[in-house]
């Protein structure tokens, strides 16, 4: 998220736009990075489980990391434009579970959209929270054909870095000393 970790509330909903996946997309992309023959063959996939060509799932998840991407961009510029200072995004340190339910066909339009369901302090990274957010995609049906639960971390606003790591911070800058602690790490 580009807000501060204090501004985001548990069970916010943030729509990230939609997306129509054409024949010919869905088989650039296999061809691309998962070329298996009912993401490339429109004749041969008739024959497969699908019962006709479907997009990679691995399409899906890309089209809808993009938005997130692109609907965070759109939220800094926002809080920029009212006079705001953004918060802070950080990595991701991984996805908890992914599900893909329904194919993605040829002219399906698929909406995206991530609820932030859950956050905490960072156990590790101090100043920061982790975020459990799930992304949700539903095609023109209303069918959910893919979600995913990920974590990401927020900088916190009111951090405040403790006496005792400011000082271990400072003398590790310290050349005599920074290389003892690095020596006995």
């Amino acid at each position: 998220m580009t807000r501060w970790f204090e501004d985001i509330g548990i069970d916010e909903v943030f729509p990230l736009g939609s997306h129509t996946y054409s024949t010919e997309e869905i088989i650039r992309f296999a061809k691309a990075y998962d070329p298996q023959y009912f993401h490339l063959d429109p004749e041969a996939a008739k024959l497969s489980h699908f019962g006709g060509l479907v997009a990679s799932g691995w399409h899906t998840v890309s089209i809808g990391h993009r938005k997130m991407v692109d609907a965070l961009e759109a939220e800094e510029e926002r809080l920029r434009a009212l006079g705001e200072q953004p918060g802070v995004s950080g990595p991701s340190p991984g996805v908890n579970s992914m599900q893909f339910k329904v194919p993605v066909r040829p002219g399906d339009t698929v909406t995206y959209m991530l609820t932030v369901i859950a956050k905490r302090n960072s156990a590790s990274i101090p100043g920061w929270g982790v975020l459990i957010n799930r992304i949700d995609a539903n095609n023109q049906r209303g069918e959910q054909v893919y979600t995913a639960e990920l974590a990401s971390f927020s900088k916190r606003r009111d951090y405040v870095m403790p006496l005792r790591l400011k000082l271990l911070l400072a003398l590790t800058k310290t050349p005599l000393i920074g290389k003892l602690i690095k020596r006995s790490t």
